[in-house]
């Protein structure tokens, strides 16, 4: 008797510890976003005005769920505050707009630095000489579970959403690519079909931007994709989500794959730039 009472017990304990915390995420989920939670949303996301206001709700719920779950670390002295984590999670959550995804499972904490911060490097000479060096970094996105942000960055790619450049949506297209179990350019798709179509279209955009990136001629994407497959993608992302007239129009088929990745149009968002002729019967340029 004593044992059957131990083992309800024990099961009582286990089937506690593992409801416990989707019991407390669907409290918090459940509850209506703060006002002033809103507001920093309105200020700190342009494009978030323009939402429709079923993905305005889906933004919420997600911010949420990052902000429950996800740990904030200020670093050099910084105070990390709700502006802080609401403008980092809100630009994160916009990645996973329409999709049925968990919120970044493998992340557990995001560290905030007041601006560009120095990581120790080892270089490798042709002769393989290994010399000890240190590099400004804006963001960095790590396989255990955590990401690295410049708070600077961070606010310079929310002012201006129209250059290309976020430091929050690069990093997190990061963790996206990694959950596929490598950062190589090819996040979790789902089928085989969906990948043979992914890797045909990246390559070949890739190679042009390689291309591009050589020559030192103009791109709609920075020339940094043109690196490695995994930076790639991450600047990808960030071209697909601020500048998308740019990109649907130059890379017609790498839009297509991340519209069908993604799940959502941030052409609906934006408006589109105005386009001025360089010279007669010649291309013309955005502005």
């Amino acid at each position: 008797m004593e044992v059957l009472i131990l083992i309800g017990a024990v099961a009582a304990g286990l089937a506690l510890a593992y409801g416990l915390p989707g019991w407390r995420l669907k409290r918090v989920l459940a509850r209506e976003i703060a006002p002033a939670w809103q507001a920093i949303l309105m200020r700190n996301i342009p494009i978030y005005a323009r939402m429709s206001g079923d993905l305005q709700h889906q933004l919420h719920k997600l911010v949420q769920q990052f902000l429950y779950q996800k740990k904030f670390v200020g670093c050099a002295g910084l105070e990390v505050n709700d502006e802080m984590r609401l403008t980092i999670a809100g630009q994160a959550c916009l990645l996973l707009l329409n999709r049925p995804s968990r919120v970044y499972p493998d992340l557990h904490t995001i560290l905030v630095y007041p601006s560009a911060f120095l990581v120790p490097r080892n270089q490798v000479d042709a002769a393989g000489v290994v010399t000890e060096a240190r590099q400004d970094l804006l963001g960095e996105s790590w396989g255990d579970g955590r990401v690295i942000l410049s708070w600077d960055h961070v606010q310079r790619g929310a002012a201006d959403w129209s250059d290309g450049q976020n430091v929050v949506l690069h990093e997190f297209a990061h963790q996206l690519d990694s959950e596929s179990g490598s950062n190589n350019g090819a996040p979790y798709l789902g089928s085989a079909d969906n990948y043979r179509n992914w890797s045909d279209v990246l390559s070949r955009d890739f190679a042009s931007l390689q291309t591009d990136a050589m020559y030192r001629q103009q791109s709609v994407m920075d020339h940094y994709g043109a690196t490695s497959p995994a930076e790639f993608f991450a600047v990808a992302t960030e071209t697909f989500f601020e500048k998308p007239w740019q990109m649907s129009e130059r890379h017609a088929a790498l839009f297509a794959e991340l519209f069908k990745y993604y799940r959502v149009d941030p052409r609906a968002w934006l408006p589109q730039p105005r386009r001025e002729s360089e010279s007669e019967g010649g291309f013309g340029h955005w502005q």
